[in-house]
């Protein structure tokens, strides 16, 4: 038996805009039953002497000189823009600020 309802993946599916049939829906409470379960499982193995990590080798930072390089003209990037204005892309206003 899941212990995800069906209600409780459609309410996900309907925050995510996703419309899944019924059918779909057992399934993905299923599907999110066997990911619960074996992030239960990592959490019983994962104990107070095993330290926590965000990643199994270490990370390092690969840094490159920050040098100035031609670059590509405005011009001939603006005239491949569908619109341009004031030097710049014009792009149709979305939030209704001035």
């Amino acid at each position: 038996m899941s212990t995800f309802t069906t209600d409780e993946v459609a309410r996900l599916a309907n925050l995510a805009r996703i419309d899944l049939t019924p059918a779909e829906l057992e399934r993905y409470a299923g599907e999110l039953e066997v990911i619960a379960s074996a992030v239960a499982r990592v959490s019983e193995v994962a104990g107070d002497d095993v330290p926590a990590t965000s990643h199994p080798i270490p990370l390092t930072n690969v840094w490159r000189d920050d040098v100035a390089a031609p670059t590509l003209d405005r011009g001939e990037v603006l005239a491949s823009a569908p619109e341009a204005a004031d030097g710049k892309f014009a792009v149709p206003q979305i939030l209704g600020e001035e």
